[in-house]
């Protein structure tokens, strides 16, 4: 959500998100830097990367598990899914960053859609293979994660809650004081168009309680309870997407070329 107003970035948010300089998005010829960074194109690549979502350490838990060859057979089935899990996610990621906020708005809509789908994919063959395991199996099954070995566990588990807390539930300036006093310095609204900035600043709000409401208290401990964590957030976000979506385009619709031109690279240094 910070993504789609600042178009640079916020430049106050410990969390901000960049979107293209006019070098990455290929509109000038020009060298020129974007604050030591190539915004557009860390964009391709962390949409590319996200893709990996779907890339289960199949070597892993295969060698932690031991799987039967009735268990080996529902393994075998995630890893297909897994497989066209990650193939979604690629065919999602964009060939271009959008200039405009609906259209940012909506590539981030269709990403959070493709990822969900994934999950969505995914979640029954895993369900399957796990309540396939024996308490042996699915305790060894449970301690596979992204830092595998228990003696880096056991040193970095707190932190990485604490990573997780702080990215779900933590403060997020940014998010929460969105920049609709920026936008209405910057475009210098109508009467009419302060209503439909009103509406949007409404919308805004419904969206980031519906956000923080989705944080899970606890961190699941199993693979299943994971995912579905991950499902859980996944809709909140596509479901605040879609209540951002009218009133944005609503507002933006309202504005002449010039304010569009202004709203199009808030947050742009001059």
């Amino acid at each position: 959500m910070d993504g789609t107003y600042w178009a640079y970035g916020n430049p106050y948010a410990a969390y901000a998100y960049a979107g293209p300089n006019p070098q990455v998005a290929g509109l000038t010829g020009g060298g020129g830097s974007s604050r030591g960074r190539a915004p557009g194109a860390e964009f391709a690549a962390t949409c590319e990367r996200t893709a990996n979502i779907a890339n289960w350490p199949f070597g892993q838990i295969e060698a932690a598990i031991a799987p039967t060859s009735d268990q080996q057979v529902l393994l075998s089935d995630l890893r297909s899914a897994a497989n066209r899990a990650a193939g979604m996610l690629k065919a999602s990621c964009p060939s271009s960053f959008p200039l405009t906020p609906p259209g940012r708005l909506q590539a981030m809509s269709s990403r959070l859609e493709a990822t969900l789908a994934a999950v969505d994919l995914v979640r029954p063959p895993l369900a399957r293979f796990y309540d396939s395991l024996s308490d042996e199996q699915k305790a060894r099954f449970n301690a596979i994660g992204p830092e595998p070995g228990r003696e880096g566990m056991q040193a970095r588990g707190g932190e990485r809650e604490q990573r997780a807390a702080q990215s779900c539930g933590g403060s997020k300036p940014g998010l929460i004081d969105l920049p609709i006093e920026q936008i209405e310095a910057t475009v210098r609204p109508t009467n009419a168009q302060a209503q439909a900035l009103d509406r949007l600043a409404s919308a805004s709000r419904s969206a980031v309680e519906a956000l923080e409401a989705a944080c899970p208290d606890v961190v699941p401990q199993t693979p299943v309870g994971r995912l579905d964590a991950m499902h859980d957030r996944l809709a909140a976000m596509v479901n605040a997407a879609k209540t951002l979506q009218p009133a944005l385009s609503g507002f933006y619709a309202s504005l002449n070329n010039e304010q569009k031109a202004a709203f199009n690279t808030l947050g742009r240094p001059t």
